[in-house]
């Protein structure tokens, strides 16, 4: 899921958080150009949640994002045109030019 670049900006960020060990956690939310965009954010993790390891980071996804989120790949990009994170989401039918949302 997570590309090893990906996980290690997220180690960097977790290194800032007031609160150690939290989990990354992806999800997918109304909104956005396309209808649904993604989320990151850092969490603890839920009873319902999916819990996974990619590259050595704790990912928590709940059900429904992780319906709309299976199978897909995170890049990080931070060269000269950088993005910041890529979702490469195989589910996703369009999405729009920013690439934070999708339909």
């Amino acid at each position: 899921m997570l590309s090893p670049r990906a996980a290690a900006q997220v180690r960097v960020m977790q290194a800032d958080l007031p609160v150690a060990n939290q989990a990354l956690r992806l999800l997918m939310e109304t909104g956005g150009c396309s209808g649904f965009q993604y989320g990151m954010s850092f969490d603890e993790p839920k009873a319902d949640d999916t819990r996974f390891e990619s590259e050595g980071v704790q990912i928590v996804i709940d059900a429904t994002s992780l319906a709309y989120l299976d199978g897909s790949t995170i890049d990080f990009d931070d060269g000269l045109h950088g993005k910041g994170f890529e979702i490469k989401n195989p589910n996703a039918q369009s999405t729009c030019g920013c690439g934070k949302s999708f339909n």
